[in-house]
């Protein structure tokens, strides 16, 4: 069994940006998923290296990964977004 604290969103954010001690971290948008309303985070820091930011969902046993739980991924992949025609140059 996995300790809490592994899924927590701050452990999370440590273990996927890996940001130092001096550089910030900003919650830069939050809200809930239109499929199934899970909350969702996205999180992002700077370096020298660029900006690097990560969306973070909620699962339903309360911890915090980079991917949605399993329903809301199912019906994320079978939205079909609408088409776009492209005229040429």
């Amino acid at each position: 069994m996995k300790n809490s604290n592994e899924q927590s969103l701050r452990c999370q954010v440590e273990k996927w940006l890996a940001p130092a001690p001096a550089i910030p971290v900003h919650v830069t948008e939050f809200s809930r998923t239109r499929w199934g309303g899970r909350r969702y985070v996205c999180v992002e820091t700077s370096s020298e290296n660029g900006a690097r930011a990560l969306f973070f969902f909620r699962h339903d046993d309360r911890s915090w990964f980079v991917f949605p739980p399993t329903a809301d991924r199912w019906k994320m992949t079978t939205a079909r977004p609408a088409s776009r025609v492209v005229a040429a140059a």
